[in-house]
């Protein structure tokens, strides 16, 4: 007779754990538009489902509080319910005994604070304030709401141009964001649901590169006003070109020899091939935009003049300023900003790594490009410090990946101290002060914090800094253009106000963002410039979009995109990423959930065919 034996799971919590798993999947697929109420009603339901029943704020409080939101629902409270619900689950933050009761009620007390007046509007109209202009998540996921299940749809159907041609309706870069586009589309994909995001990304890249050169779509008549857009990037060009296709005038100002902005500047090669950066721009400009190159505002023409000489004005620069640390021995010979390294690279000034060994400050998307250039220029050793942990970094997971397949260090919770010099005053080693993980920030992250541990010497010969970068704002000041900690303060609708006939997007505004961020500022600002013009023209598309295939969707693995990372990539500049197979794709769009015709979508219209 055993005491003891071997526990393993039972059928009812293996049962239980694939629950689990799929309730995860559906949390985390939640699209945009959900009423708030509701939602937080049914977090609530769940977490008092996991209650031990010890003490009562947990046990009996949150079933109070959950019959509270439904009297909210159903219309039969009044605004002191409220109140009631407020005061209530305060009462339980302070007093449950654990987690699983305190953290219910703060989550109830951020929802309550956060958007009070839904509650509201339910307890007096009985409706949801909550409107959602595209009811496909993808769509409302994309910045620039491009018509996802469209292309996907057309991808499957082997209509690779007409794929091309609807992206283009929305956004003007189709090849350059297949290849560096952070999709956020794919995070709200309800395929998650099932089993895992579409390959969205992959499968534009796919059109991408097998659609054939196409002309641009026809230019309504010359409206005789004229537009000048300064800064030839991603926003920039967008601008420009819907600009251009709605008959207006445009004159496009770009401070460097070409266009591109950070896109051939701030990106290696690697990454995204200058071929593919040009086939876009060279369609964009066959609408008829003038260009000026080697233009700098405040220097070579005044924004005075720029102003006086256009019927409206966008300014669209870039943040190639770079941020400076505050470090002691900053001044060293060898420090060097991860713009001016990149941008320098892309203007054909290649810095000699052969043999040095680089140290590499920040954790986003521009250190790790700078980690990774400074691995193929020859490095010895490439160390990027970072002062959170790896998975509190802003890089994109995959970029990492890459960047440690390919010998490079990443060295976390390690802030920087100071810089030692050697005799000639060149960079000899950074010194670092090791962290622990602290408290939540409000910015959603836990907060490093010292360790009581000596610091940390990295021998180095270069500094590579990549903390943040910044616009130069001075030369729009002085028209009277209002800026708020180094970005131009503009409306939603990307009006300058106080400024006559100025707007303002991307960059300039937001500090740095992600290229699909830039085009959407560009695209709204050649909608409300078209607007304060006097006229209302319409961008569209005549593809006519497959109709879905009645057929089950069962669960099928994503096709993931294949990258060709080794730690022997000295001089390599090749493209690391190599796209999908036929076979590939066909599968990959085929596991589309056409959330375009089924659904919520079905009593929205479906999809949006022009803006």
């Amino acid at each position: 007779m055993s005491r003891l034996s071997i526990e393993t799971p039972d059928r009812v919590q293996t049962v239980l754990d694939g629950l689990h798993r799929d309730m995860e999947r559906r949390i985390s697929a939640s699209a945009y538009g959900l009423c708030p109420v509701d939602m937080s009603l049914s977090y609530l339901r769940l977490c008092h489902a996991q209650t031990c029943g010890k003490c009562v704020p947990c046990r009996i409080g949150l079933g109070q509080l959950a019959d509270l939101i439904e009297q909210v629902l159903d219309r039969s409270a009044n605004l002191e319910t409220i109140n009631i619900i407020e005061r209530t689950a305060k009462v339980i933050a302070d007093s449950a005994d654990c987690a699983i009761g305190y953290e219910a009620a703060h989550m109830v007390l951020r929802g309550i604070r956060g958007f009070r007046e839904d509650y509201e509007e339910h307890v007096l109209h009985g409706r949801c304030i909550s409107a959602l202009n595209h009811p496909v998540p993808c769509v409302s996921a994309c910045p620039a709401h491009v018509d996802v299940p469209g292309y996907v749809a057309l991808v499957r159907d082997g209509r690779y141009e007409d794929a091309v041609k609807l992206i283009r309706k929305d956004n003007p870069f189709p090849s350059s964001c297949a290849y560096v586009c952070e999709h956020p589309c794919e995070s709200q994909c309800r395929r998650r649901m099932v089993d895992d995001a579409i390959n969205i990304c992959g499968l534009k890249r796919f059109a991408v590169d097998h659609a054939q050169p196409m002309a641009a779509p026809p230019m309504s008549e010359p409206t005789g006003k004229t537009v000048g857009i300064i800064g030839g990037g991603p926003g920039g060009l967008t601008a420009a070109y819907y600009l251009s296709l709605m008959g207006h005038k445009v004159t496009v100002y770009e401070q460097r020899p070409k266009l591109g902005g950070m896109l051939r500047y701030g990106i290696p090669d690697y990454r995204l091939p200058q071929d593919i950066l040009d086939k876009d721009i060279d369609h964009i400009l066959t609408t008829g935009i003038n260009v000026l190159t080697d233009v700098s505002i405040g220097k070579d023409v005044s924004m005075e003049d720029i102003q006086k000489s256009f019927d409206a004005v966008y300014i669209s620069i870039g943040a190639h300023n770079d941020k400076k640390l505050g470090l002691e021995g900053e001044d060293a010979i060898n420090v060097v900003s991860a713009v001016e390294l990149l941008r320098g690279i892309g203007e054909g000034d290649v810095p000699d790594f052969k043999g040095k060994k680089i140290c590499i400050i920040g954790g986003g998307n521009v250190s790790m490009d700078a980690t990774r250039t400074a691995k193929r220029l020859g490095a010895e050793s490439v160390t990027c410090v970072y002062r959170r942990r790896v998975d509190d970094m802003t890089a994109l997971a995959e970029e990492i990946e890459e960047a440690m397949a390919e010998g490079c260090q990443i060295l976390p919770l390690q802030a920087p101290a100071r810089i030692e010099k050697d005799a000639e005053g060149k960079v000899a080693a950074l010194w670092t002060k090791p962290q622990i993980i602290g408290p939540y920030g409000k910015d959603g992250r836990p907060k490093p914090i010292s360790a009581d541990v000596p610091e940390f010497r990295i021998e180095c010969d270069y500094v590579i800094v990549a903390i943040g970068q910044a616009i130069d704002a001075r030369p729009f000041e002085s028209i009277g253009i209002k800026t708020f900690h180094g970005t131009i303060q503009a409306e939603e609708t990307s009006s300058v106000s106080e400024v006559a006939n100025v707007f303002a997007g991307g960059d300039a505004v937001s500090g740095p963002a992600t290229v699909i961020r830039a085009v959407a500022a560009g695209k709204v600002a050649a909608a409300n410039i078209d607007a304060y013009l006097g006229f209302d023209h319409k961008i569209s598309c005549d593809v006519e979009i497959p109709a879905s295939h009645l057929s089950n969707t069962p669960p099928c693995g994503r096709v993931n995109l294949k990258s060709h990372c080794t730690p022997d990539c000295q001089g390599n500049f090749d493209l690391v990423v190599e796209g999908m197979s036929l076979k590939e794709a066909q599968q990959e769009s085929s596991r589309c959930l056409r959330c375009d015709h089924f659904g919520f979508s079905s009593f929205k219209g479906g999809r949006n065919t022009e803006w």
